[in-house]
């Protein structure tokens, strides 16, 4: 399954960039997001590796994460093995606009469980929890980045 959103912010790609590698800001945007274990501290670079749980519709997961690609600012390639050889891959691409920046994410995994994960991928995906989940993160980081006008 895949899921892949762009987003403008009136931001520098460098700050969306330091947000989105901390790693203790991941629970401020990632709305599927429920914890780390084994996270580095400061930025996450090539080779950082961290556990996450997350919950996607309803199912508890842990994701073993590797940063296979940190390349400030432009992009980072994320691989993750999961439960009963899940896998999923997610990469950023910022690049710089007129008014800040535009940011692309992208998920591609596969859901544990062999043929039956298969079937459950095809229910998800018709259920669009993962592109509402995604659209949700994307509004949550334009906040953080760009904060509503003082009144």
């Amino acid at each position: 399954m895949r899921v892949a959103r762009e987003i403008e912010l009136g931001v520098a790609p460098e700050a969306v960039y330091d947000l989105v590698m901390d790693p203790r800001r991941l629970g401020d945007w990632v709305t599927i997001h429920r914890g780390l274990r084994d996270a580095p501290a400061g930025a996450l670079r090539a080779g950082s590796e961290l556990r996450q749980s997350l919950n996607l519709a309803g199912v508890p997961l842990e994701i073993d994460w590797t940063v296979v690609t940190a390349e400030r600012p432009a992009r980072v390639l994320w691989e993750g093995r999961g439960p009963a050889l899940s896998r999923a891959r997610i990469s950023y691409e910022l690049s710089a606009t007129a008014t800040g920046s535009r940011f692309r994410y992208a998920n591609e995994f596969e859901l544990p469980g062999g043929p039956l994960g298969r079937i459950a991928g095809a229910a998800l995906a018709g259920s669009h929890i993962p592109e509402r989940e995604l659209d949700r993160s994307l509004e949550r980081l334009r906040a953080l980045l760009e904060p509503a006008p003082a009144r």
